[in-house]
């Protein structure tokens, strides 16, 4: 019972999702931060998209979402962009937004000048235009607005409006119970009150070549040929009947769009057949289809109750997603008898290729699917608990020894299939018609999930953490004779080995190597290498298809080798599409060929489907969306981004934000950007839509943006010049003002110095004049010194001669004494006259006499000595003096004694006796300090 209803539910969850739907791309309201619902959506002519949102106008420019509230705060309805306008229609009022320098958009109110006449709790749902016309359209009446007379015209009819259209360059509106009409010379024109027009609500109305096409909420659609009305059957009319048609739109290949209210949305051709039903549990964000748009790009816009989505309807990649986990990881692929074979985590499915058939589950492989193999009519498919051979929707075991991970064939046996196990190597015979299992290869027991076999038949096994081993078999395929492990290339993560045009290739986080026939050694191949060196390596993954192309994966491309026709070279291929975008398991990435150009991609939830011949996108147009710039710590302000910048210099942090309006799933712009004055080199190719330069000098720049899409670079580039003033005092008026400052403080500062270096000269001159005196004085002094020297020459003389006087006087005395002493003797004979003599002689011979000639002698000379030597020594006697006097002139005692008439001895006495009382030193001299007085 069990079994049974596993099967039930798988075959339920497998029927909701067996669809291969266009991308879908999701933004929920945290990405674009407004509210839930979005009524209407439009584009302008450079492809940015505007939505009425709860929260206010939305716009999206591929990059960035900026939202503008309705002035009154409330839910803007309607919008509508007709030509550089974008038309709003929300609660009591209506009007337009305009661009401004800056990027920003600026409203204008319409409905301001007819303020009184807008009724009570009015809001306005649809926006048209026709000719100069543009009609604003609420729930009671429309508003037509002429864009030249600036004047309003406004229709009311009894039971107000349900709905506006334009179809057939015609203005219709249906009002209930009355039915539908059309707007002719300002005036209403019933066209039809069939019952179906009046109580069924129309949603909308295409032109057809006979007439009109009306497309209702619950009834489908109907054809308006004149009066008469006739259903139009589709495939899906009994889903609308229960699904409730909230919005619609026709395509540009004349299929229909239609939104439902419970059941996501339906698209259905021209002729009523069902191309596509994308729902919830199919990917979409919610089941609720307020509004739809198609944009320039074929891309169909879904306003949902709960977010936005962007379905990629032209898109050469259809995603096949499994949100209930039933099928899970896809890991292997093949087509086979027109059978579409899955194999995933969960087991092996398979439905008919290129059928909208549910998936169904192929009983007895429940379990991990490692491979899928064609050879010889037979497919094999390589599991977790062994090997299976697959035939239509069944399978039946051949071996179950351990896990099988590959299939690989063996030259010249053709009966013969090698397999890699979990646990070396086997192998598969076939006899009888049937494949089954022969033999494990002893010698070798590691996993093999990599192997390929060269041309001398040697087997060359990758193991993830082991590297590389060449085995060589003995002729019976029994066992392995011997095996060599390499050195290099090093083991690594998520390796790989693979054949290519009959080499062995291995592909590893270093680079991919080729083996060498001759060598037997792996060398780097360079083109293929280059792929991890220009992208960061996420997987060594090698896969060959069966147009011999090779394919490798990297962070955020695809790359695939084929073969030149008219060289041996390769050729590289790239499909930018990230890893994180297609969602593969890293080191288990699997792409099959499952027709000449469509591919098959496992995914962790699904698959994707890609015709690499439809990979031609159109040639879009990068541009810079925002300029801000802001003080540091301050608030940003927008800049205007059409007339060139100038900033003040400390509104010098910038941010440029520029984008390329796409709106692909799998395919990201890149962006490379050059700040010219800054910069002298391209920046590295990113899809980080922005760049910030932080305290710019002040100088000229032009910023420069490019971008690249589908690896190839768009063909214009955006740029925008720019000035960063100078602070006030670094402009040129600064200059000049500094440069007066400079001359007055120069002309200060001279005269400062011109009056310092007269002082300086003046000082010097006084200086000089000093000197002079100076020299002067010296000259001066050293006459003087020369006049004393003279003086004390002359003194000396005038001593000489005093001393000569009195040597003389001495002389005299002596003689007279001698002759005095000669005649005593004969005087003793009583002569008077000799008496007489020797009287004279005594008078001539006084002391006193010698004494005053001399004194008076000396004080010519040696002016106030006595004087001098009288007030240091007041005891010392006339005597004294007169020794002192002679001991002045340097005499000795000997010369000494006659002047005084007295001995030597007696000189000598006195000299003792005058020491004493002049008080001197036993060391001091008394001839030495008489002269010193």
């Amino acid at each position: 019972m069990k079994p049974k209803f596993y099967f039930l539910l798988v075959f339920l969850y497998c029927s909701a999702f067996s669809q291969e739907l266009p991308p879908i791309i999701k933004y929920s309201p945290s990405i674009y931060g407004a509210g839930n619902q979005s009524w209407m959506i439009s584009q302008d002519q450079k492809h940015a998209m505007f939505f009425a949102n709860n929260e206010g106008l939305l716009e999206f420019n591929g990059t960035n979402w900026d939202l503008y509230p309705s002035p009154n705060e409330t839910i803007i309805r309607s919008v509508r962009v007709i030509d550089d306008k974008i038309y709003t229609g929300f609660y009591m009022n209506f009007g337009f937004w305009t661009r401004q320098t800056n990027g920003k958009l600026k409203y204008t109110s319409l409905s301001d000048s007819i303020k009184d006449k807008i009724l009570d709790d009015e809001q306005f749902w649809n926006i048209l235009k026709y000719d100069q016309w543009i009609l604003f359209q609420s729930l009671s009446r429309i508003y037509i607005y002429d864009t030249k007379t600036k004047k309003f015209q406004i229709i009311a009819p009894k039971n107000g409006v349900v709905k506006s259209f334009r179809a057939n360059s015609s203005i219709y509106f249906q009002t209930l119970k009355e039915g539908l009409f059309e707007i002719e010379s300002g005036e209403t024109v019933l066209i039809s009150d069939n019952p179906i027009l009046k109580n069924n609500t129309i949603v909308n109305i295409f032109s057809i070549d006979e007439g009109l096409l009306i497309q209702t909420q619950l009834s489908g659609f109907y054809k308006l040929i004149g009066k008469n009305i006739t259903k139009f059957q589709t495939e899906v009319d009994n889903e609308l009947e229960t699904s409730l048609v909230y919005s619609s739109q026709q395509l540009s290949d004349g299929s229909f769009a239609l939104g439902t209210v419970s059941n996501g949305i339906f698209i259905v051709s021209n002729e009523g057949k069902l191309k596509y039903h994308i729902s919830q549990n199919k990917g979409l964000s919610n089941n609720t289809a307020l509004s739809l748009f198609e944009d320039d790009d074929k891309n169909l816009w879904v306003g949902l109750d709960n977010g936005i989505n962007c379905i990629n309807l032209q898109s050469p990649i259809h995603s096949y997603t499994d949100d209930t986990g039933i099928l899970g990881t896809v890991y292997a692929s093949i087509t086979y008898n027109g059978i579409l074979y899955i194999g995933t985590n969960q087991g092996l499915f398979c439905k008919k290729y290129q059928s909208n058939e549910e998936f169904k589950f192929i009983k007895g492989t429940k379990g991990q699917v490692w491979s899928l193999f064609m050879y010889d009519e037979t497919l094999f498919c390589g599991h977790d608990s062994g090997t299976f051979v697959v035939e239509n929707n069944t399978v039946k075991k051949i071996f179950s020894a351990s896990g099988t991970w590959k299939f690989g064939i063996i030259p010249n046996h053709k009966n013969v299939l090698l397999q890699g196990n979990y646990y070396g190597i086997s192998i598969l015979e076939k006899v009888n018609k049937q494949w089954g299992f022969r033999n494990k290869i002893t010698g070798f027991d590691y996993s093999s999930r990599y192997f390929e076999i060269a041309k001398n038949q040697d087997i060359y096994v990758s193991h993830e953490y082991k590297g590389i081993f060449r085995l060589q078999l003995d002729s019976d395929l029994t066992k392995v004779k011997s095996f060599f492990a390499y050195a290099t290339p090093k083991k690594g993560k998520n390796a790989s080995l693979t054949k290519f045009n009959n080499s062995i290739y291995y592909a590893c986080k270093e680079g991919i190597f080729k083996l060498n026939d001759q060598t037997k050694q792996f060398e780097k191949d360079k083109l293929l290498s280059s792929v991890f060196e220009k992208d960061e390596y996420t997987s060594g993954k090698l896969i060959v298809d069966n147009s011999n192309r090779i394919w490798l994966f990297s962070k955020n491309y695809i790359h695939y080798f084929s073969s030149s026709k008219l060289s041996n070279q390769l050729k590289q291929n790239v499909i930018p599409i990230p890893a994180s975008l297609t969602n593969s398991m890293l080191g288990f990435e699997n792409i099959t060929q499952i027709s000449k150009s469509d591919y098959l991609i496992g995914t962790t939830d699904g698959y994707y489907t890609l015709n690499i011949d439809d990979l031609t996108f159109k040639d879009y147009v990068v541009s810079i969306s925002g300029i801000t710039t802001n003080k540091l710590n301050e608030r940003i302000t927008n800049e205007s981004i059409i007339d060139e910048g100038s900033f003040k210099f400390d509104e010098n942090n910038i941010t440029f934000s520029y984008t390329v309006p796409e709106y692909n799933k799998y395919i990201n712009s890149e962006y490379q950007y050059l700040l010219e004055g800054f910069q002298d080199d391209w920046s590295e190719w990113t899809v980080k839509s922005t760049v910030n330069f932080k305290n710019l000098p002040p100088g000229n720049y032009t910023f420069k943006v490019r971008a690249k899409f589908a690896n190839t670079v768009l063909e214009n580039t955006a740029t925008y010049s720019f000035t960063i003033l100078k602070p006030w005092y670094l402009t040129n008026v600064a200059y000049f003002i500094y440069l007066l400052l400079a001359l007055v403080i120069a002309y200060f500062i001279h005269k400062a110095y011109r009056n310092y270096y007269h002082k300086q000269k003046e000082k010097l001159i006084e200086e000089n004049n000093l000197l002079l005196e100076i020299k002067e004085l010296e000259n001066e002094q050293q006459l003087m010194k020369l006049r004393n020297e003279q003086l004390t020459q002359d003194v000396d003389s005038k001593n000489r001669e005093l001393a000569v006087s009195t040597m003389s006087l001495n002389s005299k005395n002596e003689l007279l004494a001698f002759i005095k002493e000669d005649l005593k003797k004969t005087s003793d004979d009583g002569n008077k006259s000799i008496k007489s003599v020797i009287t004279t002689i005594n008078n001539n011979i006084t002391e006193d006499d010698s004494w005053n000639v001399f004194k008076e002698a000396f004080d010519n000379a040696d002016k106030d000595f006595l004087k001098r030597v009288k007030q240091r020594h007041p005891l010392l006697t006339p005597n004294d003096l007169r020794l002192c006097a002679y001991l002045r002139l340097n005499l000795s005692s000997k010369e000494i004694a006659p002047l005084l008439n007295i001995s030597v001895r007696s000189v000598e006495i006195k000299r003792y006796r005058l020491r004493k009382k002049m008080e001197l030193q036993h060391e001091q001299g008394l001839v030495e300090y008489i002269l010193a007085v």
